[in-house]
């Protein structure tokens, strides 16, 4: 397989800033080019745990039938200390400075390709880097005072280890969870939480003020939905869910009900409704929703999501 760019599309642009990782600076390019040299190797440098050099042709790599331009490669050093069967996985840009606009070219793959390296490929670049008519010519900048300045960046690829599978759920097992509130009337608290109960399994709560809470207070009862043991899960954790809050009509069965959606997260660890249902009919001794002076608050799941971690 070809180390070159003959096959694939190349992107040149201008930035200001320098290269990151290493500079190349050449002095009497002319006698470099004059004396036949066929390459130079830079030292090394290293980058993202692994030595580096740069390749030079100042006359083009004739095995890539580059002759008319100048050729740059990236190289990987000190392989035999790399485990068997290594392979490294990058992307890089080549600089070339433009002495004139104060601006360095950046010459990179254009679709983004990830150039691997291995033990049959340990220096990859572009043959054609730039034509030697292009380079010397005085109002390209490029050279100044018989002097170029090159460099390059180099980001390695390397997996993490980490990932995160999102599944999207409708109607989870055992996605209602049922909550007896005794004794309602004698309850002094402002709000009060049921126990955690797991649904597709995310532990979850509810919470109820039974006079209402702030703008509501004292005309309707308050319901939400909430996800528990916040503390405990994952740094910038999020959960979807879709599902309907109910206060059950034990007579009648005709239920009090609505329903909501919401991404839960850190900032927003509950969700559910201010003025759920006004108090004057909750209490409305003609319906059936506190019987025995019991209210029976359900939860269920319609959709959630699921996030599993893997490494």
């Amino acid at each position: 397989m070809s180390n070159n760019d003959d096959a694939v599309g190349v992107l040149r642009t201008l930035r200001d800033a320098q290269p990151a990782h290493y500079l190349f600076k050449i002095e009497s390019f002319s006698i470099l080019s004059e004396e036949k040299i066929e390459k130079y190797e830079s030292d090394d440098f290293e980058v993202g745990g692994y030595k580096w050099g740069l390749c030079f042709y100042p006359n083009g790599n004739k095995k890539r039938n580059s002759d008319g331009h100048i050729s740059l490669y990236l190289v990987i050093r000190d392989t035999d200390k790399l485990p068997q069967g290594w392979e490294v996985n990058v992307q890089f840009k080549f600089f070339i400075f433009d002495h004139i606009r104060d601006k360095y070219l950046t010459i990179q793959d254009s679709d983004g390709r990830t150039r691997r390296y291995h033990r049959m490929r340990t220096e990859c670049g572009f043959s054609k880097l730039l034509s030697l008519d292009t380079f010397e010519e005085s109002t390209n900048g490029y050279l100044l005072d018989d002097s170029c300045l090159l460099g390059v960046e180099v980001f390695v690829i390397r997996y993490a280890g980490k990932g995160e599978c999102l599944s999207m759920i409708k109607e989870p097992d055992a996605n209602t969870y049922t909550w007896t509130v005794d004794n309602f009337s004698a309850i002094s608290m402002q709000s009060l939480y049921s126990e955690e109960f797991n649904i597709g399994g995310q532990n979850w709560k509810l919470k109820l003020y039974p006079k209402g809470n702030e703008k509501a207070k004292g005309e309707s009862l308050s319901l939400y939905f909430l996800v528990a043991d916040c503390e405990k899960l994952p740094l910038n954790w999020k959960s979807y869910a879709k599902f309907k809050l109910r206060v059950r009509d034990q007579v009648l069965g005709v239920h009090q009900e609505k329903l909501a959606s919401n991404w839960f997260c850190a900032s927003t660890e509950d969700w559910g409704f201010q003025s759920f249902m006004l108090l004057s009919d909750l209490t409305d001794k003609s319906s059936g929703f506190i019987v025995k002076d019991t209210l029976i608050i359900e939860v269920e799941v319609l959709v959630m999501s699921v996030v599993k971690y893997f490494s």
